[in-house]
């Protein structure tokens, strides 16, 4: 007997990938091809922890928040009344970005935090931005191509 798979499989397993890398955020030891040792003989700075906790920081932001977002958008397809919901979901997934790079002792990575959640929050209130989205591929790449960008700011501290 064969199964298809669900209409909202596609976000969800996009939402676990994303996950997947946001929680690996700062815990690169190395460039490709350094051998353990060599990775393990650098000392780690008081910048280099501190954002490293930061990173390990918005991980959690991120995968308390974009399973969430994920399912908001889902619903929000297929029931166009779940527009406050969506837009509530994204609302706090940019106070928790906010809130993970708020307390960080790197001012850039504290501007970038700030970028990144005014972006978002911004897109929570933008009904032109939820209007966009009415197919389960527009939730794809609102959670893949247009989540990356949003937290692009941030991300490349964390990498």
């Amino acid at each position: 007997m064969r199964t298809t798979p669900s209409k909202s499989a596609g976000p969800v397993l996009l939402a676990g990938g994303l996950l997947l890398l946001a929680s690996a955020c700062g815990t690169a030891t190395g460039s490709p091809g350094t051998t353990p040792q060599a990775a393990s003989a650098a000392p780690i700075t008081t910048a280099q922890a501190a954002t490293k906790s930061t990173c390990e920081a918005l991980g959690q932001a991120y995968g308390k928040n974009m399973a969430p977002f994920a399912e908001a958008l889902t619903k929000y397809v297929a029931d166009r009344k779940t527009i406050a919901a969506a837009q509530s979901s994204l609302a706090a997934f940019a106070t928790a970005v906010q809130e993970a790079t708020a307390t960080s002792e790197d001012a850039q990575v504290k501007a970038d935090g700030k970028q990144a959640a005014d972006k978002m929050h911004a897109k929570s209130t933008d009904a032109t931005f939820f209007g966009t989205i009415k197919t389960s591929k527009d939730v794809d790449k609102t959670l893949g191509p247009t989540m990356t960008e949003w937290l692009s700011p941030v991300s490349r501290h964390c990498s």
